[in-house]
């Protein structure tokens, strides 16, 4: 029986075409990203595999965006290469991301910050990938990122495994001397004008089981629309016109392919092309982008200097003039700089007065603002302290989330607890509370009935009508499969606690060390 995998429908946010340069550089309230995720500052230890006896063996480990993660790897540094074998596990669908990562990507880091890719990580429907490649550095970490489609050429921020440097591995340790977020990043956020949808939609679709070889086959055309779609929204229909047709050509080759059902070899090999494509028109317009504005700022700067000649020369001419008026009134003129003079020196001394009152100023205002976001955390750690003593409680960045799992619903003590976390949530005022119910594919929806069921429960406790909401989200998102025996988690309804008294930053998202 052949393997079945499952797949969004829509993983894949659609773009319509346009061209030109106005997508190059968007700004302004006019548009908008259609993703962006952020990871936290991170560096890496490489290691030198030179002049090794044999092979040796390093670690991987998942990283907070992706903890269970785990993976090893043999590397074998021979003449003028290292081999590297590696098998990873416990890898998450790259999609838990952001339905527009589709792939998960190898990369070599080298002690300078010099990023390469590796290869492609093709994870099966069991969470495991295998991965076997050469390269021509000697000292380097790795590291393991979702990206958009498999032919990127520099590293997303969303990094969820690293190397970890095992007691029994050989070679001279060495520091990556650019963190993660200094590392440079590629341009591989679509952006879109505001109320613009992508594609028709922005809600989650049906997913559908295929075979292994459809699911990889239509993964890679996924990956390939990706990859056309942001190079699209980067100008590569205008930059990279001729390139960016080919990509468009193989993309609808490999699209009809699938769809027709043609040998899926045949289709992953079209769709690669296709996303190999896509990133040079890609890489092309991006250069060429930023030679028309270096051209542009070099002739508004020849501009600015003729301006500055003339201005210049304008003001020789009345200082000529100027002079000649002063040769006539001498004996004015000694009286008149020594009052320029002194008011000059009152003026010196006026700035420098107002130079000290504005630094103080901000360093009173600095001060107060490290006060309130310290309050904030505090506020923030210890109502969730509170919160996970009634009720299962994560931080996020979107807020606190309390979750109250679908068999506590009818119990008579889900009144009690609703009320203690109203009474925690309204002893800290300016906060709101979104309630979202969710389900699984059995049985009726009742996910927006618990949803208002538990909203009138936490008026009841005290809380204002007007800073909860409900609303219900149905079987769209589930938290772990519905196939599974544990699919009751997926009903649930969550409580979102967000706002000012808690700042707008999760407590754990910040720098911390490398562990070893």
């Amino acid at each position: 029986m052949s393997k079945l995998l499952s797949l969004s429908a829509g993983a894949l946010l659609m773009m319509g075409a346009h061209a030109g340069p106005q997508y190059i550089t968007p700004q302004g309230s006019d548009t908008k990203p259609i993703y962006h995720v952020t990871v936290v500052s991170r560096t890496l230890e490489a290691v030198n595999y030179g002049h090794l006896d044999g092979p040796t063996e390093i670690g991987f480990a998942g990283t907070v965006l992706q903890a269970d993660a785990k993976g090893q790897a043999t590397v074998d540094s021979k003449r003028g290469r290292t081999a590297i074998d590696a098998k990873f596990e416990h890898l998450e669908p790259a999609t838990k991301f952001g339905r527009e990562y589709l792939a998960y990507v190898l990369w070599a880091i080298t002690p300078e910050g010099r990023a390469k890719n590796l290869g492609e990580l093709v994870v099966d429907g069991s969470g495991r990938a295998r991965i076997g490649v050469t390269t021509d550095l000697q000292a380097l970490g790795l590291l393991v990122t979702a990206e958009p489609y498999y032919a990127v050429n520099t590293p997303s921020d969303v990094v969820v495994m690293e190397n970890v440097v095992l007691p029994e591995t050989m070679g001279k340790r060495e520091v990556v001397r650019a963190r993660y977020d200094l590392l440079p990043r590629g341009e591989y956020t679509m952006y879109l004008h505001a109320g613009r949808g992508a594609g028709g939609s922005v809600y989650p679709e049906p997913v559908i089981r295929l075979p292994y070889d459809r699911y990889e086959a239509l993964l890679e055309v996924y990956q390939a629309q990706n990859a056309v779609n942001i190079a699209d929204s980067l100008g590569a229909g205008y930059y990279a016109s001729d390139i960016f047709l080919k990509a468009q050509v193989l993309l609808r080759e490999a699209q009809d392919m699938q769809a027709s059902g043609q040998d899926t070899h045949m289709t992953v090999s079209e769709a690669r092309e296709a996303s190999q494509m896509a990133e040079d028109a890609r890489a092309l317009a991006v250069r060429r982008a930023e030679e028309e504005r270096l051209v542009s700022q070099q002739t508004q700067s020849s501009i600015d200097r003729q301006a500055r000649d003339q201005a210049l020369a304008d003001a020789q001419a009345a200082k000529a003039q100027a002079d000649a008026e002063r040769a006539e009134a001498e004996s004015q003129r000694a009286s008149a700089q020594q009052a320029a003079a002194d008011a000059a020196q009152a003026q010196a001394l006026a700035d420098q007065r107002e130079r000290e009152a504005s630094a103080a100023s901000a360093e009173v205002m600095q001060a107060k603002q490290a006060e309130s976001v310290s309050a904030q955390k505090e506020s923030r750690a210890e109502m969730l302290a509170q919160l996970n003593g009634i009720l299962p409680t994560r931080d996020t960045p979107r807020g606190l989330v309390v979750t109250v799992p679908d068999a506590m619903m009818e119990r008579s003590g889900i009144q009690q607890r609703l009320t203690q976390i109203a009474e925690i949530v309204a002893a800290h005022p300016g906060l709101s509370l979104c309630v979202e119910g969710y389900a699984d594919d059995r049985g009726s929806d009742a996910s927006q009935r618990h949803a208002e069921m538990v909203r009138e429960l936490l008026v009841a406790g005290g809380l204002t009508p007007d800073v909860v909401t409900a609303a219900g989200f149905g079987k769209d998102r589930p938290i772990t499969s519905n196939a599974t025996l544990g699919r009751e988690q997926n009903r649930r309804v969550e409580i979102v606690i967000a706002g000012q008294a808690i700042g707008d930053m999760a407590l754990w998202d910040r720098a911390y060390p490398l562990g070893r």
